[in-house]
């Protein structure tokens, strides 16, 4: 990225958090990271332990593949719910009170879920766990970036996901070892194990401090001060954070006020105007980059290999439940190892690279999947090279998702809105991955069986198409800056066409 050369006052005046670049990870910062992920691991784990429940449901409770359909989708129905009802929240009780009720709400769907008598109380078990996903995936990356400087955001941030696939992999895991129990408890014992991390992550939390930023809006300066301090390198760079949350929030950044009168914008009313009714051109331009990345995330599939990766596994010829369990967790040790490379080079070579190569060995992955299976499906006899070329397509599917579409969506969407719409409009983009997320999962089965499973997945590649053209015209760089500094990346200034352009 070449180097500007001109920089306008509000860069000058927001650019402190920049400017102090220690390289290391503060200890403080990474260990709330780590303990709000954990709230994502236990929806990761949700997910991907479905995958196999899903094959000892069916044959225990008698259902249909619509029933399934309708088992593995309302997770996410529910979760646009508890999206848009967390942004909210958590601007009214604070990030970490709002991880807690997600904690509860985790743990009252997976007893539902693990009692499970008929599809009736599963339903409502997985309903009310999916009010807890929302909550977990709007409130955890919210949480993570506020806590993190701008030189660490990128892989702080991107725990969450990376909890996401340790915890889908680990419901794989659960899957095949459990699966050797006797059919009645087997599947239970999978879902109701997820309610033992919601009781240790309810009671962490609270040892960890709150969002120096939602304190600030609050009033709470001496409070937002001392949590920033903790969660800083110096305190030269403290400072500086602290001073640029002031002037994004309204106040003056010279106030030595412990306390403060605040208005009730800081609450979150009024918010919803300002995203809907009277943006700003750079509001404008926020909101259809962070509903645009959610949109693509799931768009382009990646639920379907998730959550349906033994069934395709089965498409390509991989028979019997153990080789089919053991296929799909290496679907999820892919997801994992490849995450953990992501947040490796998520601060160095930034979000916008990382992006575009993402989705482009995407496309080419989706659409060799394709091929693969077309061929594998219509051909009268075995053949073998097919159902090889299909196996390590999807490999290399989620390998390219996990190095960059999966975890800079959660980055990128959290760290771009102003202070004051940032957890609402983080709500929002929230709703949309998983009204998509919901759609792909309640339709996939549908969708395979009307143009075949090679189809989807053709159709899958196009989409993905689309999204990188999304990505190249509308998601500028966002590397090293501090969260005060978003609404001026995407203004129309010619530092901002600079960031877009000299990136690629």
């Amino acid at each position: 990225m070449p180097k500007h050369t001109t920089t306008s006052p509000m860069e000058v005046e927001g650019s402190g958090e920049s400017c102090e670049t220690p390289e290391r990870i503060n200890k403080i910062a990474c260990a709330c990271a780590v303990v709000a992920s954990i709230i994502s691991i236990i929806f990761g784990y949700d997910t991907g332990v479905m995958s196999g429940a899903m094959i000892f449901i069916k044959e225990d409770l008698k259902i249909n593949d619509v029933q399934v359909e309708v088992l593995a989708g309302i997770l996410n129905i529910c979760a646009l719910v508890g999206s848009l009802a967390a942004g909210r929240t958590s601007d009214y009780i604070g990030r970490r009170y709002t991880i807690v009720i997600a904690s509860i709400i985790f743990l009252i769907g997976a007893v539902l879920m693990g009692y499970g008598p008929n599809y009736a109380v599963l339903m409502t078990g997985r309903c009310t766990a999916g009010v807890g996903v929302g909550f977990a995936l709007m409130i955890a990356p919210v949480y993570s970036a506020e806590i993190s400087s701008a030189k660490s955001r990128g892989r702080l941030t991107a725990l969450p996901e990376l909890c996401i696939s340790l915890g889908i992999l680990l419901g794989y895991v659960s899957n095949y070892l459990f699966g050797k129990f006797t059919l009645k408890l087997g599947w239970r014992l999978m879902l109701g194990v997820a309610g033992l991390p919601s009781i240790v992550l309810a009671f962490g939390i609270l040892k960890m401090p709150e969002s120096p930023r939602w304190l600030v809006m609050q009033g709470r300066l001496a409070e937002a001060k001392k949590t920033l301090l903790l969660v800083s390198n110096s305190k030269q760079e403290a400072e500086h954070r602290f001073r640029d949350i002031l002037v994004a929030a309204g106040i003056n950044k010279n106030c030595n006020e412990d306390v403060v009168k605040v208005s009730n914008t800081t609450r979150g009313e009024g918010v919803w105007k300002e995203l809907f009714l009277r943006p700003t051109p750079a509001v404008r331009r926020i909101l259809i980059a962070a509903i645009g990345i959610h949109f693509f995330e799931h768009a382009t599939g990646i639920e379907a290999v998730v959550l349906y990766s033994p069934r395709i596994f089965k498409k390509a010829g991989i028979l019997g439940k153990d080789k089919l369990l053991l296929a799909t967790v290496g679907v999820g040790l892919t997801k994992t190892v490849f995450i953990c490379v992501a947040t490796l080079f998520l601060d160095k070579a930034g979000r916008r690279r990382l992006l575009l190569t993402s989705t482009g060995g995407m496309i080419i992955a989706l659409a060799g999947l394709g091929f693969g299976l077309t061929m594998a499906e219509h051909s009268k006899e075995k053949l073998t090279w097919a159902l090889s070329f299909s196996i390590v397509a999807i490999y290399v599917f989620v390998a390219f998702f996990s190095i960059g579409l999966g975890p800079i969506t959660w980055v990128y969407s959290t760290e771009i809105f102003p202070l004051k719409l940032r957890a609402q409009g983080t709500s929002i983009g929230v709703a949309v991955n998983r009204l998509m997320n919901a759609t792909v999962s309640m339709s996939f089965i549908s969708i395979y069986k009307a143009i075949t499973i090679g189809g989807a997945f053709f159709m899958f590649a196009g989409i993905a198409v689309l999204a990188w053209i999304f990505f190249f015209f509308f998601l500028p760089e966002t590397k090293g800056r501090s969260l005060e500094e978003m609404e001026l990346v995407f203004s129309k200034t010619s530092d901002a066409s600079r960031s877009r352009n000299g990136t690629v």
